[in-house]
C-alpha cells in the first residue's frame, strides 16, 4: 500500500477524491498551490506549471509513499473566453494547467509504475463536446483525451492504467454535480479490473 498522489487539491473535486481515498485508509498526499488541509492526507505546495517545483514534490511524496498506486490530475484553468478574447500567452498558460502539468506528473510518476507493474493514472475531463465560450477549457479537455490515449498506449502494456473522469457540467454541491459523487468515479475506476474503462462521464443523471 504506497498511498494516493493527488495534484490540485481544490475545494471541489480534488478534495473530495482525496476523501474518499483515505476514507479507504489509503495514504494520499495532496499537490496544489497553496496548502489544502485535507483531514487524513499530507499537503504539499507547489504550482502544476512549475515543472521543477512540481517534480520536487512529487519526489517528496514518492521518498514519503514509495512509488503511488494511484496518481490523481484534477488541476485546470476554468473561465469562460471566446475565440479571440485570449491573447496567446492567455491560451498558453491554461494551456500549461489543463494539460502540460499533467503530461509532466504522469511522465515523472508512469515509468515507475511501469516497472512495479501497476498503477493508476486519472485525469480530470471536461467539455465532451467543445464550446465555443470556452475555447480554452474546451482545448485543454480535448487535450487531456488525446493525452489519455498517449499514456496508455505507453503504460497500459506494463499494466498501468490510465483513465479520464470527464465531467459535464458546473461542480457544486448538493446538486446533480456534487464532488462526492463524482468522486467515486475515481475510486471505481482504481479497483476496476480489465478491460479498463478510458473514461468515465459524469453526466449528473
Amino acid at each position: 500500500m504506497s498511498g494516493v498522489v493527488i495534484i490540485g487539491a481544490g475545494p471541489g473535486i480534488g478534495q473530495a477524491v482525496a476523501r474518499r481515498f483515505v476514507r479507504e485508509g489509503l495514504p494520499v498526499v495532496t499537490i496544489a498551490r497553496s496548502e489544502r488541509a485535507v483531514p487524513g492526507a499530507r499537503a504539499l505546495v507547489a504550482d502544476a506549471t512549475d515543472e521543477d517545483a512540481l517534480r520536487g514534490a512529487l519526489n517528496v511524496a514518492a521518498g514519503e509513499l514509495g512509488t503511488p498506486d494511484v496518481l490523481v490530475y484534477n488541476a485546470a484553468i476554468i473561465q469562460p473566453d471566446g475565440p479571440g478574447d485570449l491573447s496567446a500567452r492567455g491560451h498558453l498558460d491554461a494551456w500549461a494547467v489543463n494539460v502540460v502539468g499533467a503530461l509532466t506528473a504522469a511522465a515523472h510518476v508512469a515509468p515507475a509504475m511501469a516497472e512495479r507493474g501497476s498503477g493508476t493514472i486519472l485525469i480530470t475531463g471536461g467539455m465532451p463536446e467543445p464550446d465555443p465560450r470556452y475555447v480554452s477549457l474546451s482545448l485543454g479537455k480535448a487535450g487531456v483525451r488525446t493525452l489519455v490515449s498517449l499514456l496508455d498506449a505507453q503504460y497500459g502494456p506494463s499494466g498501468v492504467h490510465v483513465a479520464s473522469v470527464t465531467v459535464d457540467g458546473p461542480v457544486a454541491p448538493g446538486t446533480p454535480f456534487d464532488p462526492d459523487d463524482i468522486a467515486e468515479h475515481y475510486w471505481a475506476l482504481h479497483t476496476q479490473e480489465r478491460p479498463w474503462a478510458a473514461e468515465v462521464v459524469h453526466t449528473g443523471q
